[in-house]
């Protein structure tokens, strides 16, 4: 596995160190004791789907509160996203700012999210799927989003927006009053 810090603290893109031969090629896309020997949450206690049927479809910007703020490995495997985080985390330097990184099939890149950080993407291709490794069980009572558009996150989508759900569109924009971490 190979760490690339983002401009974020504590967020990461991860990338495949690929053993190839003459089939192909095997590499490790999590490990317990290589992350943490990189400081990071290294146990996942559920994993999870999304499929997306069309192009420039967006979910986000999702995060959860403490004592339920959750850790996340993303992964596309299948069609291509970009994929944004943003800084919740009052004490952070580097709070409210957002990082946005293309995941695809073809590039292999996982993005690590920490606790305290609110997740979003738009799909660059129909039928895309997105995997989720997240630290903790999903408590609905916890659950939290931002306005997608908040003008507050400075967050750019590279595409029009063709889907989203009424559930993302009526969250409001950032307050700074949730305890995430």
């Amino acid at each position: 596995m190979i760490f690339e810090e983002l401009l974020l603290a504590g967020a990461y893109r991860i990338g495949l160190r690929p053993h190839t031969d003459e089939r192909g090629f095997f590499a490790r896309t999590v490990c317990e004791d290589t992350l943490a020997e990189q400081g990071l949450v290294s146990r996942f206690k559920q994993s999870s789907v999304s499929f997306n049927l069309r192009r420039g479809t967006v979910r986000g910007m999702h995060y959860a509160i403490a004592p339920h703020a959750e850790t996340k490995l993303v992964r596309c495997t299948m069609g291509a996203i970009h994929d944004v985080v943003v800084d919740l985390r009052w004490s952070s330097p580097t709070y409210l700012r957002s990082v946005g990184v293309e995941l695809s099939a073809d590039n292999r890149m996982a993005l690590y999210i920490p606790a305290g950080f609110a997740h979003g993407f738009q799909t660059l291709q129909d039928e895309t799927e997105v995997l989720y490794m997240i630290d903790r069980l999903y408590v609905a009572e916890a659950a939290r989003g931002i306005r997608w558009n908040d003008p507050a996150l400075d967050v750019v989508w590279p595409e029009p927006v063709t889907v989203i759900t009424e559930r993302d569109l009526a969250y409001p924009a950032w307050t700074g009053r949730d305890t995430l971490a």
